[in-house]
């Protein structure tokens, strides 16, 4: 248990393993990515972004978390079908492939994306549709807000696990 005043570290985030792999990003996504390393302290920080169709060989270590967001929208997209891409040991020194790509988005989720294109903000509210869907589309996506999400999945998968032990 953390001791008061000391700072709770967030469960998503880089361990210092110093096992270093060769990793492929690889956007096979036509929407210009973000690659978004989560540091020591749970805070994403951004490389260069990769263009479509185009990748980058990348040195990082065993336990360092990564998320790709669109560089425009904000949008989480998949790696590997995955929210995220957690490097393993690789066998033989091979590259391990990070293929990014869009994930699968309702009829709802993707009318909200082109809207957001098409209108400019202070708009949504002039728009002859229900309020919950003016609302959705001032919820924009958000890199933390997931992460914070993220975390919070994390810490009930573990406090799930730990009753699980207990009973």
């Amino acid at each position: 248990m953390p001791q008061e005043g000391e700072q709770v570290l967030p469960l998503v985030r880089s361990l210092n393993s110093r096992i270093p792999i060769n990793a492929v990003f690889c956007n096979r996504s036509p929407r210009v990515i973000r690659p978004l390393w989560i540091d020591f302290l749970g805070e994403p920080r951004a490389f260069d972004d990769l263009q479509p169709g185009t990748g980058r060989k990348m040195t990082t270590f065993v336990g360092h978390p990564w998320m790709f967001r669109d560089a425009v929208t904000d949008e989480p997209l998949k790696v590997n079908g995955k929210e995220l891409f957690l490097p393993k040991p690789a066998e033989g020194g091979t590259a391990t492939f990070a293929n990014i790509t869009l994930p699968v988005y309702s009829l709802k989720d993707r009318a909200l994306q082109v809207i957001r294109q098409l209108v400019q903000p202070e708009n949504y509210r002039r728009l002859e549709i229900a309020r919950c869907l003016q609302e959705d589309l001032e919820d924009r996506p958000s890199l933390l807000k997931d992460l914070h999400c993220m975390n919070r999945r994390v810490e009930q998968h573990l406090l799930e696990r730990i009753q699980g032990q207990e009973e």
